[in-house]
């Protein structure tokens, strides 16, 4: 993914725009590109708009993607469908699928293959517009996302009613979604709630941290519950508070028992070397769209938790 960094020089006196500023540069990007294949800007290390207005010594990164398609369009992908009505469909993701198309990932989504079992038609993008209006034409239905390698449960809207329905649950945290992982270490206490700022790990910008004691970032808690460890692993329960990009996983890390099989934020596992990622949104309690009373969605442990958790079985005392 393209990647642009800029110094704003100490002899700056302006009042521009950024994306006037960037488009004004020799090496800079024009305003079009800017808008249409934005994916990050930061501007000192905190998430930005193209509209702030830039000052001297500011520190400016951007990401952005290339050749976006000029069409979303239905692929007949399998999906697991665990309930659907005529406003939402709940899907049980596989590991490995993107939720929603991106720089990399134009095919083969979750949003390709709903539009697909709803007989939808292909989605024409847009190149220029709001961050708003191009990332709508991209994720139809999707008011929630999970990572590429988190498995588990996904709620998706039918039509926009239903969308905003779900979205303002989401927004005001007024939904419970629940999560088990498996992880190298064992926590000091059997039980916690982990009350953190997240912000980009200065060290590796493709990485989060959990930090304390500072204003930047975003807030993020997380409520963990120990369901048991054997040697050196734990399986835990996890409930998030806040939906922070990585949350689970960099407040895993946080807790000192990193997920297994998260080539991100934990090390090659000697006793499985060949794990993906052990996480996975198990539950998920929401009120659907015109319910007063919550409906409560569960999936089965997936098939790769069963194998890594027989082989911990027969090779350490349960705790």
């Amino acid at each position: 993914m393209p990647f642009f960094s800029v110094k704003v020089s100490s002899e700056y006196t302006e009042n521009e725009r950024l994306d006037k500023y960037i488009a004004s540069l020799p090496n800079g990007m024009n305003r079009s590109k800017l808008k249409s294949g934005i994916t990050e800007i930061l501007i000192n290390g905190k998430k930005s708009k193209i509209s702030q207005k830039v000052k001297a010594n500011d520190q400016i990164d951007i990401q952005w993607e290339d050749n976006i398609p000029d069409n979303i369009d239905p692929e007949n992908i399998p999906l697991d469908i665990i309930y659907e009505d005529e406003n939402v469909t709940v899907v049980n993701k596989k590991q490995g699928m993107v939720t929603h198309p991106a720089c990399g990932n134009w095919n083969g989504t979750l949003v390709n293959a709903l539009l697909y079992h709803w007989g939808r038609e292909s989605i024409a993008q847009l190149k220029e517009g709001t961050d708003a209006q191009i990332m709508e034409r991209r994720r139809p239905g999707i008011v929630h996302r999970l990572d590429k390698e988190t498995s588990g449960i996904i709620i998706t809207a039918k039509n926009r009613d239903s969308e905003e329905w779900l979205q303002k649950q989401f927004k005001d945290r007024l939904l419970q979604k629940e999560y088990i992982c498996i992880c190298t270490g064992k926590p000091k206490e059997r039980s916690g709630d982990l009350r953190t700022q997240i912000i980009r790990d200065p060290k590796n910008r493709h990485r989060f941290k959990a930090v304390i004691d500072t204003d930047e970032g975003k807030f993020a808690r997380t409520i963990y519950h120990v369901i048991s460890t054997y040697g050196n692993y734990s399986l835990i329960r996890v409930r998030i508070k806040t939906g922070r990009t990585h949350q689970i996983r960099v407040h895993m890390k946080y807790l000192g028992c990193p997920i297994l099989g998260d080539s991100v934020y934990n090390s090659v596992d000697k006793q499985f070397p060949q794990a993906s990622l052990m996480l996975h949104s198990y539950e998920t309690k929401i009120r659907l769209p015109g319910e007063s009373k919550y409906t409560c969605f569960r999936t089965k442990t997936p098939l790769r938790f069963l194998k890594v958790q027989k082989k911990l079985k027969n090779k350490f005392p349960k705790e």
